[in-house]
């Protein structure tokens, strides 16, 4: 797996070389443009609007609008020397408590590796990390910005066939790039019922379980798959699966209470499914026992 990011750690003054390396990659299928007449892939190429004349690679610069249809030109040299030095440092300035920071802050997830030369300092700040509760807010450079960043060690808990402890990095983004959407939070003014929420908690700890990514699927992803595969095997495509018809909840404990029975007869037909069938023996032991 190649890095995306290689340069030097440093919390006080201790520096060890590490690694970063994309920790998730989303997983999708993927359809080309074509030309409905010969269905050859169209091809994309940069056109300036004001001759008509395809623009190479060469002849392209980078210009910043300032105005509409205005732009100033910067050069990639000057581009380039902007970096901050923490473009080859990765720049621990502050430890905290990981509740302090709401999920919508991370962005992108990396794996933290150590080269040889920092594998002592490395476990140090894991170990560290570990005993003290805390995480490290630090800042890199890397595809021409700056990023907010938080290490924290995992032992990757959920990840099936994996096993061992190190530090992930998660880019976080900044405070003008978090957007709340208006309104949020009205909910707040909207006290439940005491019997409302008792039927909720025991709808929520019927349904609580151990995650384990095994029991999920993309199910969009395995649709187009099929649908491919029909295609490709000149088969009609496969047929669409009903849809729910969805509508607001109108009496709330009511819904509540069918939602309980529901669990409860999920769960004893999954029980069933598990128990084994009764053996004959059994059977006659409990027809004498009658």
């Amino acid at each position: 797996m190649a890095g995306v990011w290689s340069g030097y750690l440093t919390f006080g003054l201790v520096t060890l070389p590490v690694r970063l390396y994309s920790g998730a990659r989303g997983e999708r299928v993927s359809f080309h443009q074509l030309h409905d007449k010969d269905r050859v892939r169209l091809k994309q190429q940069m056109v300036c609007p004001a001759d008509g004349e395809v623009v190479s690679r060469d002849h392209i610069i980078k210009g910043y609008e300032y105005a509409k249809g205005e732009y100033v030109v910067i050069s990639a040299e000057d581009i380039k020397a902007a970096a901050p030095h923490t473009e080859r440092q990765l720049e621990i300035v502050e430890f905290c408590r990981a509740s302090e920071i709401d999920p919508i802050w991370f962005e992108a997830s990396y794996y933290l590796m150590p080269e040889a030369a920092g594998l002592r300092p490395y476990s140090l700040l894991m170990k560290t990390m570990q005993e003290t509760q805390y995480v490290a807010v630090a800042q890199l450079s890397m595809h021409n910005r700056e990023y907010l960043s938080l290490i924290r060690p995992s032992s990757l808990a959920g990840v099936p066939g994996q096993s061992g402890e190190g530090l992930l990095l998660h880019t976080l983004y900044y405070l003008d790039e978090v957007r709340v959407a208006d309104g949020f939070g009205a909910a707040a003014s909207k006290a439940p019922a005491a019997a409302e929420l008792k039927l909720a908690k025991q709808l929520v700890e019927g349904l609580a379980k151990k995650f384990d990514p095994k029991r999920f699927e993309d199910h969009y992803r395995k649709n187009l798959e099929a649908l491919v595969a029909s295609a490709l095997e000149g088969k009609p495509a496969p047929g669409r699966e009903p849809r729910p018809h969805l509508v607001p909840v109108s009496d709330l404990m009511a819904t509540l209470k069918a939602s309980l029975q529901g669990n409860k007869a999920a769960a004893g037909a999954a029980a069933a499914k598990r128990k084994p069938p009764a053996r004959a023996s059994d059977a006659r032991r409990a027809k004498r026992a009658a």
